[in-house]
């Protein structure tokens, strides 16, 4: 190899390991050649984005390795200039890489705490058993028609590729002292294992890293799905501080919710209304917060006005019992009366309502021993004849609430914006950046990137309690089971082209964590309903059965596949997140969709998927699952039915399907499923080549059926078949807030 050559060589290595987050030139992204250049369906076998000066896979170079000439012995050797190491032999990845797995949490442990085979296929991996198959293959292929040679990079993005075994170093972030280099270990071992050790600021204790036991993801399957080449987006990059305060404003806005509410209405807040007021918002959003609404119209939210307006003039909750039924007419008509008493309201509208409330308090006098049916329809009588009144002198003020949030949430934007834009100052990065050129072809799809360099991130520390990790910065602790701690490390190896040595992983961690717990809010079990996902073995079932690779709404803590659409693409991407789904254009592939349950959102949702369906040619196909409501029926629920891409749609019985608690990465292993109160409507959105490719025959429903009553919590020894009592009223919660009608 020329001396020329060798030079570029080790120039694009080191470009590659230093490249930031913001670039995609780095990324070893596939590209596909568009449609009609090829007599297959598939699109054709994949080509490198960027010239090949070396035929090193881009994971051995993003590792630190190149290709050198020796003179002396007339032929060619390998390199790395992170670990000075040099071979003769082409090396295998992972087998030489002592800066894998820095965290310490893949080695083994003792045979006692090893894989359960009770666990109804749930996938348990060793990272060991991963270096084997990297020793025969150092990376997987997409399932494509097209040929493939040895040395084409078919995974679109893979900035340090497959996780190894390897050593566990310091768990602080954001350090760069002696105390924190990196040195080579071992081969795994118990033994080996058991003297891993942890340092933090404050102590220094020998803790035994575990591998999961229990795994609700598979990372090792390939996408499928092919994007238009797109640039980074210009959002900020996370940091601590500005995440702390984002936090502290959201906690702030929810409180101002709460007092509004009770001040103006004399009610609480409708339980998850602010969380799904948060996604109802951004899918409309152009603001520039990530969380935070800022630029919206209309500026009173829908969601938010129908939640508040279904509690007014009391809630309405579900009944067992004819003396619950009977409390709950007497209070209705009784707060009815006194709003309208209390508004400005026409003489005629008082004269309705207070006629109608006497007229159900002597019912109530002459039928002491009424059925609980006969108390529930004479409130649906009494609503009727009263609650458009209420409504209407409620209106006015209700909007008040929603247009008063908004406007508060907008100055906190700015506060928050205000203190990014100096922290970017104080690091002098310019607050514009260069749009890079982006070329017009098809890829593989790829984790988004940011257009911002990231600023230097402070110490995160971190240690463990038994089985839960504890992030910590400036005293605040975000905590995560090891077993989610350790997908994250897989996640962000997969992902993150900037930081080889994992020195800003704990601070994106605790961002991340910060980041969904602001939008969970800190009520118990609140919120978490918004995450919740498939069982493990239907998503094994849509993988065999009808080749999805992608999930459309998921994120780093509750996704099964490494490629998902999420909320937050400014945390997520370094974990592997395509962005928003709203902004997700792929042209084919196979995904499932199990969106937040918010009307608005999922009506956004049908409204993109139609759009993408009928503007592709390629195989493209959505497995949507949304809650079948039917008092009324959602518009999503009713668009979906009546659209022209529809396949078929199959239900899971209410009580006979679960779902994955958005809280799983911190809850017990017995808490992580529960079941759903509500039946769920599966509907499949296929153009006419997705149909062709992945038809829904019956054979393939009725699979995907069974798997679907193969759930976590029946198969489990240690688990219990009940539904908690907190999932369960957050079930009824959702279902309830989102229909006016549910009783």
């Amino acid at each position: 190899m020329p001396l020329s050559l060798i030079s570029v060589c080790r120039t694009d290595a080191k470009e590659m390991a230093s490249e930031n987050h913001s670039g995609v030139q780095a990324d070893p992204t596939v590209i596909v050649q568009p449609a009609g250049t090829s007599d297959q369906e598939q699109p054709s076998s994949p080509k490198s984005v960027k010239p090949v000066v070396q035929d090193l896979p881009d994971e051995l170079v993003q590792a630190g390795w190149s290709k050198c000439w020796s003179r002396r012995e007339n032929r060619p050797y390998y390199f790395n200039k992170f670990t000075n190491q040099s071979l003769w032999e082409m090396p295998v990845f992972g087998q030489h890489d002592i800066i894998s797995d820095p965290l310490g949490l893949n080695a083994t442990v003792e045979s006692g705490e090893g894989d359960s085979a009770a666990d109804n296929g749930q996938r348990k991996r060793r990272h060991s058993e991963e270096t084997q198959q990297h020793s025969t293959n150092s990376f997987k292929k997409p399932r494509v028609d097209a040929p493939l040679t040895p040395t084409t990079p078919t995974i679109p993005i893979s900035p340090i590729a497959a996780g190894t075994p390897s050593t566990p170093v310091s768990r602080t972030s954001g350090s760069n002292s002696a105390d924190d280099k990196q040195q080579p270990a071992p081969s795994p071992s118990p033994s080996s294992s058991s003297a891993s050790s942890s340092s933090s600021s404050s102590s220094s204790s020998v803790i035994a890293p575990i591998r999961p036991t229990a795994v609700y993801w598979d990372l090792d399957i390939p996408t499928n799905a092919v994007i238009k080449e797109r640039a980074p987006i210009e959002v900020l990059p996370p940091h601590p501080d500005v995440e702390m305060l984002r936090a502290q404003l959201t906690v702030k806005l929810r409180q101002h919710y709460q007092e509004l509410c009770q001040q103006r209405e004399g009610i609480d807040p409708p339980r998850d209304s602010f969380n799904r007021w948060l996604l109802e918002r951004k899918a409309i959003d152009r603001g520039k917060d990530p969380l935070l609404p800022s630029d919206c119209d209309p500026i009173v939210s829908p969601s938010m006005f129908r939640e508040v307006m279904n509690d007014i003039p009391i809630r309405l909750s579900r009944i067992k019992y004819r003396e619950e039924a009977r409390k709950l007419l007497f209070k209705y008509a009784e707060s009815a009366k006194r709003m309208i008493e209390s508004r400005n309201a026409t003489p005629d509208v008082r004269k309705t309502v207070k006629w109608n409330v006497e007229d159900t308090f002597n019912w109530l006098r002459k039928e002491p021993s009424a059925t609980k049916e006969d108390y529930m329809e004479r409130l649906e009588h009494l609503r009727k004849q009263c609650g458009p009144h209420v409504a209407a002198v409620a209106k006015e003020s209700v909007e008040g609430i929603c247009g008063k949030i908004y406007h508060i949430s907008g100055d906190y934007v700015k506060r928050v914006q205000e203190k990014h834009l100096a922290l970017l100052k104080e690091c002098n990065i310019s607050e514009e950046v260069e749009r890079p050129e982006v070329i017009d072809r098809l890829v593989y799809c790829y984790p988004l990137r940011l257009a911002f360099p990231t600023t230097p991130l402070p110490r995160v520390e971190m240690h463990f309690e038994n089985d839960v990790a504890c992030v910590r910065y400036k005293g605040e602790v975000r905590k995560i089971s090891r077993n989610y701690l350790s997908k994250l490390e897989q996640l962000y190896r997969y992902s993150c082209i900037d930081d080889v040595r994992f020195e800003k992983f704990l601070a994106r961690v605790w961002c991340l964590l910060r980041r969904y717990q602001s939008m969970f809010g800190v009520g118990a079990h609140e919120g978490t309903g918004l995450q919740g996902a498939l069982p493990v073995a239907v998503f094994e079932a849509l993988n065999k059965l009808f080749g999805v690779t992608f999930e459309c709404f998921a994120s780093p803590l509750n996704c099964y596949f490494r490629q998902y659409c999420s909320a937050f693409p400014d945390t997520d991407g370094y974990f592997g997140s395509r962005g928003s789904f709203l902004t997700f254009s792929p042209v084919s592939g196979s995904f499932e969709a199990n969106p937040p349950f918010g009307e608005e959102l999922m009506d956004s949702m049908v409204t993109h998927m139609e759009k993408l369906l009928g503007s592709s040619s390629e195989p493209l196909s959505f497995i949507v699952f949304v809650p079948e409501w039917r008092n009324p029926p959602t518009p999503a629920l009713v668009r979906m039915e009546e659209s022209k891409f529809k396949r078929h749609q199959i239900l899971a019985p209410a009580y006979e399907h679960e779902y994955r608690s958005g809280a799983q990465h911190i809850c017990k292993k017995e808490d992580i499923y529960y079941k759903a109160v509500h039946a769920t409507a599966l509907i499949f959105l296929q153009n006419d080549a997705g149909f062709a490719k992945w038809e829904p025959v019956q054979e393939r429903v009725q699979e995907l059926q069974a798997a679907y009553k193969m759930t976590g919590k029946s198969s489990s020894s240690s688990s219990s078949s009940s539904v908690t009592a907190g999932d369960k009223d957050q079930e009824q919660s959702r279902d309830q807030s989102s229909n006016s009608e549910h009783l």
